[in-house]
């Protein structure tokens, strides 16, 4: 709720803000005075664009009462820093919080709140996971989603009251993002009714599944789907990885810790390999595709059922990527408040260097992308519930929008967030440097994001096939989903941005409708261009040109977003001013 401290410079001798000050809900007794003189220049209520931020003025108290009551309980204390001790006792001492915050998690929030436990993790534990980390995140979610009744009805509510904890493998050493070609298969014997899970060669081996080297004793695992020796496709199935009494591997499963990363060295991120495993029938996820007694298989009723694990995730990592970047963006403002450097007077005091246009130029459209991430990802959480609840009465409509929506945003956000990130490393010149500061951390985190639930130029290109299928639907006039309905609007030939007279109403629409234009413009030349290398060049040109075609929509949507244009891969811009029109603050906005 800290995010920025408001300050109104336009050059190195500007003069302050005419604009009438504001109560500035974070001056505190004791703080540098160069920070609460910035503060007090501030020209809104900082509470009231906190609330708005986080939903409303009673989840902002809540989330501070959370901050309060773990900064003094010491349970959650670190003795020692955590950058001082060896990945052995990291691990142990998160593990000892994580005890504590599973027996007194009701002391300090609502634990049924997803947003209360995600705002008490970070501050009780830190953002670099803990031991039941992808329990929550992605094991429990997948079996909610996935598993059938049957299975629920025996598995959830062990998970729910962690009598078992579980995790999610389905990166191998030699596949990830490519999930057609992952190697783990699941032979179905017909006659004993149970799935043979092996390992067949060492790329087959999970490489990287979190939690999986130390804590977890169960799994979802993605596994090739073979009935009568015909590869069915990937599909998830429960397994049991270690004994629930002495916490020892099974017969046939080999498993344990790949060691440290650039990150996330509180989690035990593992590999695991089968040796003709055998589970039960019932222990397929069967909710959406089925496989009978007889071996009869059932698809489901859409093909991306099957990666609703992955979907969810994404969602999520769309707002928690812009929150990573709103906290280096205040750690840099904030250094930049209180740091004098250089006098532009000979006997004067030296200048702080956020006064500096270069220091601005460097923050200030890093606080801009945090605010428009994380308002996206809050529409797109809520565009997650909306097609589970459809999925519920069978109705799968929302779910291709879903998937290229969240490829696309899930690689240009992370993308975004790790350039600005490091743009405020920078900005703080050595101390930046300084794990102290907090952002080689910050840095080290987010970065992952690149790769994990997806290789961001795959992602990339999975969108970009999304939008040359609506550029050939618009083309024979059939009706498009709702977030590529704009490859057929018609709009003004030229931009009306800055020309509505000061109705921010109609300005909204008026930006929706350049970036439109903008996204609808690239959308189609991208489609021309493949069109003429195909008919030019036959398959191998199709080949040749559909890659192209990709790296450059990936590119230029990169590129657009880094500049505050339309990201043609998925209109990230157009749902933040989507979610911003429809949830208006009643703030005062000024022209850049």
């Amino acid at each position: 709720g800290r995010l920025i401290v408001s300050i109104r410079r336009s050059s190195l001798h500007s003069t302050r803000a005419t604009t009438p000050t504001m109560p500035n809900q974070c001056i505190q007794t004791g703080d540098n005075p160069d920070l609460t003189k910035e503060r007090k220049t501030c020209s809104f209520d900082t509470d009231e664009l906190t609330a708005h931020l986080y939903g409303s003025r009673k989840a902002m108290e809540i989330r501070r009462d959370i901050s309060k009551k773990v900064a003094t309980d010491p349970d959650f204390a670190n003795p020692v820093r955590h950058e001082f001790l060896s990945r052995e006792k990291r691990i142990e001492a998160t593990a000892k919080k994580t005890k504590s915050l599973v027996q007194r998690g009701s002391e300090f929030c609502n634990v049924t709140n997803p947003a209360e436990m995600y705002h008490l993790v970070n501050e009780a534990i830190g953002i670099e996971g803990y031991p039941l980390a992808l329990h929550f995140v992605m094991f429990l979610p997948a079996l909610t989603a996935q598993a059938d009744d049957e299975l629920a009805a025996e598995i959830l509510p062990r998970a729910m009251s962690l009598e078992i904890i579980g995790t999610y493998a389905q990166t191998e050493m030699g596949h990830g993002t490519n999930l057609r070609e992952l190697e783990t298969t699941a032979t179905y014997d017909k006659q004993k009714q149970e799935f043979i899970i092996n390992t067949p060669t060492r790329s087959a081996t999970k490489w990287w599944p979190g939690n999986l080297g130390k804590m977890s004793n169960y799994a979802v695992v993605c596994c090739q789907l073979y009935i009568d020796g015909k590869k069915i496709g990937p599909h998830n199935f429960l397994v049991q990885l270690r004994c629930e009494k002495t916490h020892q591997p099974l017969p046939g499963i080999t498993i344990g810790d790949i060691g440290p990363k650039m990150a996330y060295n509180t989690t035990d991120n593992g590999f695991l390999a089968f040796d003709n495993v055998r589970i039960p029938r019932g222990k397929m996820l069967m909710k959406h595709s089925k496989v009978a007694p007889d071996g009869t298989y059932t698809a489901p009723i859409h093909a991306k059922l099957n990666y609703g694990t992955m979907v969810h995730v994404r969602s999520h990592m769309i707002y928690s990527h812009g929150h990573l970047l709103a906290t280096a963006a205040t750690v840099a403002t904030r250094y930049s408040a209180v740091r004098r450097q250089g006098r532009i007077e000979q006997g004067g005091p030296e200048v702080q260097i956020l006064d500096y246009q270069t220091q601005q130029h460097r923050i200030f459209p890093q606080i801009a992308r945090a605010y428009a991430t994380m308002f996206t990802g809050l529409e797109i959480k809520d565009l997650y519930a909306r097609t589970l609840a459809g999925i519920a009465k069978g109705e799968t409509d929302l779910l291709p929008d879903l998937h290229a929506i969240t490829s696309g945003l899930k690689s240009v956000v992370t993308y975004m967030a790790g350039l600005g990130i490091e743009q405020c490393r920078m900005s703080c010149g050595g101390h930046g440097y300084s794990d102290a500061s907090g952002l080689p951390k910050l840095y080290g985190v987010q970065t992952g994001g690149c790769t994990y639930e997806g290789e961001n130029m795959v992602m990339l290109q999975q969108t970009a096939r999304y939008l040359m299928k609506a550029v050939k639907l618009a083309s024979q006039g059939k009706t498009l989903s709702h977030s590529v309905a704009y490859m057929t609007k018609k709009t003004n030939a030229k931009s009306l941005i800055g020309m509505e007279g000061g109705d921010i109403g109609r300005e909204h629409e008026v930006i929706l409708d350049t970036l439109e234009h903008t996204a609808r413009r690239l959308a189609h030349e991208a489609a021309d261009q493949w069109a003429k290398r195909i008919q030019g060049g036959g398959e191998q040109g199709k080949s040749m040109e559909w890659s192209h075609c990709r790296d450059e929509q990936g590119l230029s949507s990169a590129y657009s977003s880094l500049h505050g244009s339309c990201i043609p891969s998925s209109c990230s811009l157009c749902s933040f001013f989507r979610s911003t029109h429809s949830h208006r603050p009643s703030l005062p906005l000024s022209p850049l």
